[in-house]
């Protein structure tokens, strides 16, 4: 497991536990942040009454914001994107699951229910009982690809077809154990628009069989654009099935009309470092590589964007160069945008949210690449909520038929519903 770098140390864990950037820890407690630091490093020692203050600032940062009407899990929880949503309608995050150290310290600045963070999820997929009971999973699964092959071959050859061979070896597979085994009320999985035409459409389809098929669940799927509200041309597949009917209607939902443009979340021009600014080299390079593009007759290149514009979507390449969004300074050579207009170009800092960013800017801008939308979460959370509830009040029996899945080379797992 890890966490912030600062917990080698448990002061740094202190700090953690109570949501605290370094700054904001020197601040509550009278110190300059070079004494943090000297904290943290073992070459100074905190006073007793600056451990009293951080613990009492950790106890009120653990308590639900809220009363607790759902428990939920959150896999491949990157920097907690999913979570945002469905922890803001009254659920309670019992476990994570991440296995990116950085995208680690950046979850646990930002979210504090001081349960450890898991690690990688296929320790978890083979013995699901670590993971505590759960009404809701939430996962943004990586999508793999899966190598599949006709039933009637398998068939021919005598080798096993549905979950046990063709989600083999993903991390599909993984999430499907946990579920199989726990029959949450619910799920939310959530992946790129091209899962849908991967190979052909078969990936997306052996995916839902498996889902509604061999699970069970009652599923649907629906891709949404974040532009409704964020200026970003973002478009996800989420994926939501109930265990038992309900009237939900996942492509029946009014996505809000309209939507913000670029000038919305940047920063003030005064306020934005020199550094982003693109060298002169780099900006050369990026207009010639455009024009031999253009030659050819391709749109390969950089995009330039201003303040009343809507951007392209934002990836976990951005660090590289940045010329997917770049911002127009006219007199001057564009700019990146910074880590925190990509918070909240991603919507992770947004209306009275703040967002803590303590990594590298590199680190920064892959895991806002990878992330999902917050406030599309949000939205799918609010029309999702009545129907979750409902579905945990009316829940009287939870065991269901037995489902046994079995990895190569491992013993079968027996999933109870």
């Amino acid at each position: 497991m890890h966490r912030l770098r600062s917990t080698h140390s448990e002061f740094g864990a202190l700090i953690a536990r109570a949501g605290l950037t370094r700054a904001e820890a020197a601040a509550l407690i009278s110190v300059t942040p070079r004494t943090i630091e000297r904290y943290l490093s073992g070459d100074a020692k905190p006073s007793r009454l600056a451990v009293r203050v951080l613990e009492d600032a950790a106890r009120r940062a653990s308590a639900p914001p809220r009363p607790v009407s759902f428990r939920f899990i959150d896999l491949f929880a990157g920097i907690g994107g999913l979570r945002i949503g469905f922890q803001g309608i009254g659920g309670h995050c019992v476990f994570t699951s991440e296995w990116d150290r950085h995208a680690q310290d950046t979850y646990a600045l930002n979210f504090r229910d001081n349960h450890p963070l898991a690690g990688d999820i296929r320790d978890y997929a083979d013995d699901p009982s670590l993971i505590p009971e759960h009404d809701l999973l939430l996962g943004g699964f990586p999508c793999q690809p899966f190598s599949i092959a006709g039933v009637s071959k398998k068939n021919a050859l005598g080798r096993p077809h549905g979950f046990l061979c063709d989600t083999q070896g993903t991390l599909f597979f993984d999430t499907a154990q946990i579920i199989a085994h726990h029959r949450p009320v619910a799920f939310v999985l959530e992946n790129v628009k091209n899962l849908e035409r991967h190979d052909k459409g078969r990936t997306f389809a052996t995916i839902m069989n498996v889902l509604r098929n061999e699970l069970g669940y009652h599923v649907q799927a629906r891709v949404i654009s974040s532009e409704h509200w964020v200026p970003q041309r973002r478009e996800r597949v989420f994926i939501v099935g109930f265990r038992e009917p309900t009237s939900f209607d996942l492509a029946g939902l009014q996505l809000p009309q309209g939507g913000p443009k670029l000038g919305s979340i940047l920063e003030r021009h005064e306020d934005v470092d020199p550094k982003y600014t693109l060298t002169e080299r780099l900006w050369e390079y990026l207009q010639g590589y455009k024009a031999k593009h253009a030659l050819k007759g391709n749109g390969f290149g950089y995009s330039l964007f201003g303040p009343d514009d809507v951007t392209r979507t934002l990836s976990a390449r951005y660090h590289k160069d940045g010329s997917e969004i770049l911002i127009d300074q006219p007199g001057k050579r564009p700019r990146r945008l910074t880590p925190l207009e990509c918070a909240r170009l991603m919507g992770f800092d947004h209306g009275d949210r703040r967002w803590k960013i303590e990594v590298s800017d590199t680190q920064a801008y892959r895991q806002f690449g990878n992330a999902v939308v917050a406030p599309v979460v949000e939205f799918l959370a609010d029309a999702m909520r009545p129907h979750l509830e409902a579905a945990i009040v009316n829940t009287q029996d939870r065991s269901a038929a037995s489902v046994t899945i079995t990895r190569p080379d491992r013993e079968p797992v027996a999933a109870h519903g």
